[in-house]
């Protein structure tokens, strides 16, 4: 991989990023930013936010952003870490440190003033890198190398690594998925090893990291890995359809859509609702993840063994009573599991309909009823029902004349 240092350098043209060095640099301090920045824009990728390392301590850190009159947060001030919020951008400072006490999550840090001690202590040699105020890329783990070989490697052993917070498994795997072409054996045997620590981990964390290796780039090499060493069953309930889910980004890959993190998840761990509702508790999914999941689900369920595509009649029922997302999604699972080509030009045409078809809206309200009379009470949402089943046998029609005659229909067919 060809890096570009000219490109990591123009990182400091930002003026905010400029002024908060400025600011922390001096009378015998030194800040650099550390990290994804800068080993983003050596490989040309996004630099969304910037994380500095600094030999100041929390609370001189603090003393000078009060005195320029910008934000700080006390966000991590037992180990080390504020956030100045300086135009609107955050910036995370960290006093350098060392961990001299860890329990497999937390760790007990004492700060110092080394840069190469604080960069010993990291995760990855990817991770590690460090860039002074004047441009200058400080390297002391080789992590320049393993960028340019695609290769993700633990700082020192990885064991020692992943026992100090066996997050780092999760987050081997996931950097892998970005930035690596295969998995680094040391690595890979020490998460094995090790696995047994992800219990520790809370949920929320272990959702964050499977979020985002199901949209890393090189993601279904990894995940296949990982449902074949045994790590990602536990994680998801005991089960993991890898190849289901190679076939769904195959499908993805071939209509040209974007990576949809949540769906990806449906085809790799649910086929029916009742895996919905397991993950929204093993992974502590947010109530519209677990409910588009779960919507999905029931919207697969329902093709399920269909001998062939369905017509326009069914997809336009299907359109109405399970809602336009669910429908999408549900029909995308269902493509997977009938194992049909990427690329299948009745399922496109079925996709396309159900895409561009806006969702039908019934006709009648309860206020319609009212107006004529009815009573109010359960017989309301009764005679809803016959009309909506009447509605749709003819075909959903949207004239004025065709829905007044079926709700007089109706209610003709009513006892008085």
């Amino acid at each position: 991989m060809k890096l570009s240092f000219a490109a990591a350098k123009n990182l400091l043209n930002d003026a905010r990023l400029a002024a908060i060095l400025e600011l922390l640099n001096g009378n015998g301090e030194e800040t650099r930013l550390v990290g994804g920045a800068v080993r983003n824009a050596l490989i040309g990728l996004p630099v969304h936010e910037y994380d500095l390392a600094t030999t100041a301590l929390p609370d001189v850190v603090s003393a000078r952003a009060k005195a320029a009159n910008i934000k700080c947060i006390p966000t991590g001030i037992d180990h080390g870490t504020v956030t100045l919020v300086f135009d609107g951008m955050p910036f995370e400072v960290t006093s350098l440190r060392e961990d001299i006490d860890t329990d497999g999550r937390h760790a007990v840090v004492r700060f110092g003033r080394d840069f190469v001690a604080d960069a010993w202590r990291r995760d990855f040699t990817i991770n590690a890198l460090s860039m002074r105020a004047d441009g200058e890329i400080c390297d002391y783990t080789y992590g320049i190398d393993d960028l340019r070989s695609h290769r993700v490697r633990f700082i020192g052993e990885a064991e020692k690594r992943i026992e100090e917070d066996y997050l780092r498994i999760l987050r081997f795997f996931r950097f892998s998925a970005v930035f690596g072409r295969e998995l680094d054996p040391q690595g890979l045997r020490a998460a094995i090893t090790h696995r047994a620590g992800l219990e520790r981990l809370s949920r929320e964390r272990v959702r964050a990291e499977l979020m985002k290796i199901l949209i890393a780039p090189h993601m279904e090499n990894v995940v296949s890995i990982m449902s074949g060493i045994g790590i990602l069953g536990p994680l998801l309930g005991g089960v993991a359809y890898a190849a289901r889910l190679q076939r769904f980004c195959a499908l993805e890959t071939a209509h040209g859509t974007a990576p949809d993190a949540v769906l990806r998840l449906g085809a790799l761990a649910v086929k029916i609702p009742e895996d919905a509702t397991r993950l929204r508790e093993l992974l502590r999914l947010s109530n519209e993840e677990a409910d588009r999941l779960t919507k999905a689900a029931n919207a697969a369920v329902v093709l399920h063994g269909a001998a062939s595509v369905p017509n326009v009649s069914f997809l336009r029922e299907y359109l109405f009573t399970r809602g336009k997302q669910a429908a999408l999604d549900g029909f995308r699972l269902h493509q997977v599991d009938a194992c049909a080509p990427s690329y299948d030009a009745s399922f496109a045409s079925a996709y396309a309909f159900l895409h561009d078809t806006p969702e039908p809206r019934l006709p009648f309200t309860g206020k319609d009823l009212l107006a004529r009379g009815i009573a109010p009470g359960r017989g309301v949402g009764e005679i809803l029902k016959k009309l909506q089943a009447r509605w749709i046998r003819e075909g959903f029609p949207k004239d004025a004349n065709t829905i007044a005659r079926l709700l007089e229909d109706v209610m003709n067919k009513e006892p008085n």
